[in-house]
C-alpha cells in the first residue's frame, strides 16, 4: 500500500448485487462512512439490475487512514494563509480509479453525495473512459460565488465535540443535533435510524484528524468548474430545496456547468437522504442509469 499521500490508495468497499451487472460506485460525504448509504438504499439499486460498490473514502471508515500526514490547522487556513495539504479531492478521485481497477471493473456509474459528489465530478472529468454516468447529490462545483453554508451549521460541523469513546452520550447528543439541523423539513426526523447509524459508524472507526484532512482537501481543491465543464458522461444533479450546507444554487451550478446535465430538486430535502426519501432518490437514479 502506498504511504505517500499524493499516491492513490485502494479503498474499502462492500458490495451488493451480481458482479456481472453494470457497476455503481457510491461515494459518501465529508467525514461520513460508506454506511451512510443504507443497506436498503443499496439493495434497491441492486434489485434494479446493478452491482453496487459502497465505498469508504480515504481517511474514513475502514479505508486507509493517513495519520502520518499530520493534522491541518484549519484556523490558519481560514485566515487565507497556506498550510501543508496532505492531498486534494483529485487524489481521492484517483483512489476510486485504483479501486475499480483492483476490483476488475472497467467502468461504472459514479454517484457521490456532498463532498463525495465533488469527488465524483472530478472522477468523471479525469477518467471519462471509466465513467458510465455521473450523479452528484446535494453537492457543489466549489464555485466561490455560490451562497455560503448557514453559519450555525458550519459552527456545529467544525466546533469542538466530546470524545466519542469517553463521553459517548454527550457525543451522540451533539451529533443528533447536527443531523436534526441539516434534516429534511417535509418528513419526520428518524432519530432511531440516525442513532443506529452513529453508533455503528463509531464501532467501525472514528477519525477526527481524517475529517480535518478531508476539509483541507476540499479547500485546496477549490473551484471545479474549469475541469468539470469537459464532462461528457450523462449527468444528473439531485438537490434538496432546503439544504443548509450546500444551498440549492449549488445544484443549479452543477447543471449549468456540465453540458447536458439535468437537475432534479426534491422539495424539503436538506443535506441528508432520510429513509423516507430513499425510494424517491433511488427511482431517480435508476431512471438516470437506464437513460429514461
Amino acid at each position: 500500500m502506498n504511504t505517500a499521500t499524493n499516491l492513490p490508495v485502494s479503498l474499502y468497499f462492500d458490495a451488493f448485487g451480481e458482479k456481472q451487472n453494470p457497476a455503481i460506485v457510491l461515494l459518501p460525504g465529508l467525514g461520513s462512512q460508506s454506511i451512510s448509504w443504507s443497506q436498503r438504499f443499496c439493495q434497491r439499486l441492486a434489485d434494479g439490475g446493478f452491482y453496487i460498490l459502497r465505498v469508504d473514502n480515504r481517511d474514513c471508515g475502514l479505508s486507509p487512514t493517513l495519520n502520518h500526514a499530520g493534522v491541518p490547522d484549519l484556523q490558519v487556513l481560514s485566515q487565507g494563509q497556506s498550510i501543508p495539504i496532505a492531498y486534494t479531492l483529485r487524489e481521492m478521485a484517483a483512489d476510486v480509479a485504483l479501486t475499480l481497477d483492483n476490483a476488475g471493473i472497467p467502468a461504472a456509474h459514479i454517484v457521490g453525495r456532498s463532498m463525495g459528489g465533488m469527488i465524483a465530478q472530478l472522477f468523471a472529468a479525469q477518467y471519462p473512459q471509466k465513467t458510465l454516468s455521473l450523479c452528484a447529490i446535494m453537492s457543489s462545483t466549489g464555485n466561490p460565488q455560490l451562497p455560503p453554508p448557514a453559519p450555525d451549521v458550519m459552527a456545529m460541523l467544525l466546533g469542538p465535540r466530546p470524545d466519542p469513546y469517553s463521553h459517548q452520550s454527550a457525543w451522540l447528543e451533539q451529533q443528533l443535533a447536527f443531523f436534526r439541523r441539516i434534516a429534511s423539513t417535509h418528513v419526520p426526523f428518524d432519530e432511531q435510524y440516525y442513532t443506529a447509524l452513529l453508533i455503528t459508524s463509531l464501532a467501525r472507526a472514528s477519525s477526527m484528524p481524517g475529517m480535518l484532512r478531508q476539509i483541507a482537501a476540499m479547500a485546496a481543491t477549490g473551484d471545479l468548474r474549469s475541469e468539470i465543464k469537459r464532462i461528457a458522461a450523462p449527468t444528473l444533479a439531485i438537490h434538496g430545496t432546503h439544504d443548509p450546507l450546500f444551498p440549492v444554487e449549488a445544484g443549479q451550478d452543477i447543471s449549468n456547468t456540465i453540458h447536458g446535465a439535468r437537475l432534479e430538486l426534491i422539495e424539503g430535502m436538506g443535506h441528508e437522504i432520510p429513509p423516507a426519501l430513499e425510494a424517491e432518490v433511488t427511482e431517480l437514479l435508476l431512471a438516470h442509469f437506464n437513460n429514461r
